[in-house]
């Protein structure tokens, strides 16, 4: 792979203080991370603080901060980004109330790592979103409930057309009822997509797909993207996903992280993903330091990286992941408060 094409700053970790629940937590990155936990163990809370890092000046220190803290006896709300290599050793903090920032250490080149900040984008897909039809623009992005998908799809064909062929290759191979991805005008300036059948070529609106068919489609877009953002948050990528397309959806987040294993000459995208699932979680057995695990304790919330843990070899066995966490032993679930 060409030395340009992974030369984009890459997080290597997160530490998070006086954040909501994440008082005092630091969540490690890789490429690729897959963040297990149960309800209320700062899952959800790490992908809020991504986006508080691309848009710090949105949230306000009252809705950011730990239960019980006063910005007027001084409290401070702090998320600090530490850099790999070759930044190694360089760190930068926004804190509330002042949304300010702070650089520590010395600069490895010119390039400032943190200029790629404001460009993270966190996806909770919305099926109903998904499926709105979209004004016509020129640069339209897909939102975070999948806001101009339609323009998006249609940007695409008309911009990047061999990569719209292959979503739509790849598509057909993951749906098969399915061919084509179509257009309409429902109205002036709007575009609407459909999907055509790939026997009786029959169109079929996108508000008549499956949420399924929708969730898989807005995941194969987004890793077929000309230019994704360089961080991308997705809350439980696995929901609404039969068991037997959970493959190809962590495939297809993947081909973002790994691009050259697919062929992509592009910078690779960090991906933090979030998940409940136990089969999800089986795809990941033999990539350790891709799963973090999320607990809470006495009211606060930690991660841990599951490589780390020493004795994790002995607890797996030739077990499946998702059942060994399923269980318990690796902690990461329900606990009594």
């Amino acid at each position: 792979m060409a030395l340009g094409v992974r030369s984009r700053p890459m997080i290597a970790s997160i530490r998070f203080q006086n954040f909501r629940i994440l008082k005092k937590a630091t969540l490690p990155l890789g490429s690729f991370t897959i963040i297990l936990g149960p309800n209320g163990s700062g899952k959800s809370t790490a992908l809020l603080g991504l986006e508080a890092l691309a848009n710090p000046s949105s949230y306000s220190f009252e809705s950011l901060a730990t239960i019980g803290l006063k910005k007027d006896k001084g409290d401070k709300v702090v998320i600090t980004v530490k850099w790999s290599k070759p930044f190694e050793g360089n760190s930068w903090e926004r804190i509330w109330p002042e949304a300010g920032t702070r650089r520590h250490g010395a600069q490895a080149s010119t390039v400032e790592p943190q200029d790629d900040l404001h460009r993270i984008r966190v996806y909770r897909f919305d099926p109903s979103v998904l499926v709105n039809p979209t004004q016509v623009q020129p640069n339209v992005e897909l939102g975070p409930q999948g806001e101009g998908f339609a323009g998006v799809l249609d940007r695409m064909q008309g911009q990047e057309p061999e990569r719209f062929d292959a979503l739509n290759r790849e598509m057909a191979r993951l749906l098969p009822e399915y061919d084509r991805i179509v257009f309409a005008v429902p109205n002036n300036g709007q575009k609407s997509f459909a999907l055509r059948t790939a026997r009786q070529k029959m169109t079929i609106p996108a508000r008549n797909l499956s949420h399924g068919t929708l969730y898989c489609l807005a995941y194969l877009t987004l890793a077929h993207g000309p230019d994704p953002p360089p961080v991308i948050g997705v809350e439980e990528p696995d929901h609404g996903i039969h068991p037997r397309l959970l493959r190809e959806i962590r495939d297809a987040l993947y081909r973002l992280s790994y691009p050259e294993k697919y062929g992509e000459q592009r910078p690779a995208v960090q991906v933090i993903a979030t998940t409940h699932s136990p089969y999800f979680l089986d795809l990941f057995k033999d990539h350790p330091e891709e799963v973090v695990l999320a607990e809470r304790t006495n009211g606060e919330a930690r991660f841990q990286r599951l490589s780390d843990r020493a004795d994790l070899s002995e607890i797996l066995g030739d077990a499946p992941l998702g059942e060994v966490w399923y269980s318990g032993v690796l902690g990461g679930v329900p606990a009594k408060p």
